[in-house]
């Protein structure tokens, strides 16, 4: 997730802070220990990573077809349809959001995607504009573009806009809109299988130029679960409950046109989740980062086992929509965020140095 007012620390430490492996290198696959951490980064980015970035595809693949036949024919029927296809879509983005690393970090994919606030004023600039609407339109501005710009479509500012109501602009920039959407969640599948851009060898095959061990593997991995903990805090949820100021700041909501910003921030804690545990839905084999912390500190997988279904049913728990809730229940709105605050501590306080130090 790109956010404007909340800048997402930078993950390239695993290119600046490992050397070249020595002979006794956890990258060899020669003892138990180094079989099992393979294991790990074999069924975390196989089954979990790519298996993720399949759904969203398919799922984007679903969306244009949906958007495209509300273009032809923009009735209520197909308007909720299309509404639909768009959460469908959203739940796995928001479930990768986890490991922001890789194509969707380098080739900047991410804010191509999910760049938000919508800047109204560029999108109101295409509509009013004479010039056709394509891909190519929207292509070079991330602030009208991507899954927001979409939403904004489909349900308005007050989130209750009519089939009647979209004009044949809007409809243009719907397609264009979607199509462009789907272009990027195929580049982020190919760009980490090994038919594509094979970004999954590096996790699979450690070297010095990149990553130099599975542990160092398996740290970016930690490393991106700490990162969407804290954006869920200390962005996601802090920005529109603006607790310094008595008056909330809805405009800053993610998906608040949908009210589908709570399920956004469980997916994004979902995320952690599986990774962690090893699967995605029906895939993966369990295989996780809890195989290696369990094997050698029961307590502290239990412990961030517990931390995340506590934060996920923490956002559950948020009475009425997110933009109700910073107003009228701002203590179960605080009660989440300590949730995921507690979460990320673990994560990076616990779990990162464990992952450092003692899966060697």
């Amino acid at each position: 997730m790109k956010n404007n007012f909340f800048k997402m620390a930078c993950v390239g430490f695993a290119t600046l802070s490992f050397v070249a492996c020595s002979d006794n290198d956890d990258s060899t696959g020669t003892d138990p220990q180094n079989a099992t951490l393979q294991e790990v980064v074999s069924n975390t980015s196989n089954n979990v990573i790519i298996a993720t970035y399949n759904d969203l595809n398919q799922k984007a693949i679903a969306l244009t077809s949906v958007i495209n036949q509300l273009a032809t024919t923009p009735n209520a029927a197909n308007l909720q349809a299309a509404k639909e296809a768009w959460v469908a879509a959203r739940a796995p983005w928001e479930q990768t959001e986890g490991f922001l690393y890789g194509p969707v970090d380098s080739e900047g994919i991410d804010p191509a995607m999910d760049t938000w606030p919508v800047d109204v004023e560029a999108m109101n600039n295409i509509l009013n504009s004479s010039n056709a609407i394509t891909v190519q339109t929207i292509e070079n501005n991330n602030e009208a573009r991507g899954f927001h710009l979409i939403e904004f479509l489909l349900w308005g500012e007050a989130g209750n806009k009519t089939a009647q109501q979209l004009t044949v602009r809007q409809l243009e920039l719907l397609k264009a809109a979607a199509t462009d959407l789907q272009n990027n969640t195929q580049k982020l599948y190919n760009g980490w299988i090994a038919s594509g851009g094979n970004f999954v060898n590096n996790f699979l095959n450690p070297s010095p130029e990149v990553y130099p061990s599975y542990t160092a593997v398996l740290e970016e991995i930690t490393e991106g679960l700490i990162i969407i903990a804290d954006e869920v805090a200390n962005g996601k949820i802090e920005d529109p409950l603006n607790p310094e100021s008595s008056t909330p700041k809805p405009e800053l909501e993610e998906s608040r046109f949908s009210n589908n910003s709570k399920l956004d921030f469980a997916d994004n804690m979902r995320s952690i989740q599986n990774i962690y545990l090893g699967k995605y839905g029906t895939n993966g084999n369990g295989k996780g980062l809890t195989t290696l912390i369990a094997a050698k500190n029961p307590a502290l997988d239990t412990k961030i086992k517990n931390a995340v279904t506590a934060a996920i049913n923490a956002i559950n728990a948020i009475p009425g929509t997110f933009t109700e809730a910073i107003y009228s229940n701002k203590n179960a709105v605080k009660d989440a965020q300590q949730k995921v605050r507690d979460l990320q501590t673990i994560l990076q306080a616990e779990l990162k140095p464990f992952v450092v130090n003692n899966l060697q």
